[in-house]
């Protein structure tokens, strides 16, 4: 997760699963609350590929896979919204929905549930630009527990 609109320069690491990723890397800038931009994937060379292809459209929604964009939806209103006629976009949407499943994702809607990985208001473990956070008991966290 990578803070978008301040050039703070204040990014979050973390992993997450059950999204089934069989390789490859998506990444959005509709990550809700804050809309940083973020970068979930399989290897650091098409999570790189996505993190600069989004910041290049000025945002956007992307999936990639061996160093290749499969499909991306520009979205360049404050990297959340389309100037394009409906159809083009639906089809961009329908291109990024195919793009999931060749990468082994069986999710419905994926992308609404990765924007829903920063929403620090959730429970119970959520990664914002600042850390990961523990949202019950209201603390950043560490990505690694020693036990």
């Amino acid at each position: 997760m990578f803070e978008r609109h301040k050039a703070t320069g204040t990014r979050g690491l973390g992993f997450v699963t059950g999204f089934g990723l069989k390789g490859g890397a998506v990444g959005s800038t509709v990550a809700h609350d804050a809309h940083n931009l973020m970068v979930v994937g399989t290897n650091d060379d098409d999570m790189v590929l996505a993190a600069n292809a989004l910041a290049e459209a000025g945002g956007g929604m992307i999936a990639v896979r061996d160093g290749k964009v499969l499909a991306l939806l520009p979205l360049p209103v404050a990297g959340l919204m389309s100037e394009e006629p409906a159809k083009t976009v639906a089809a961009s949407v329908a291109a990024l929905d195919r793009a999931w499943k060749d990468l082994g994702c069986d999710l419905h809607s994926p992308f609404m549930t990765m924007a829903l990985l920063p929403l620090a208001c959730l429970p119970e473990l959520r990664l914002t630009n600042r850390g990961l956070v523990d949202t019950v008991e209201f603390r950043f966290t560490e990505l690694f527990v020693e036990k």
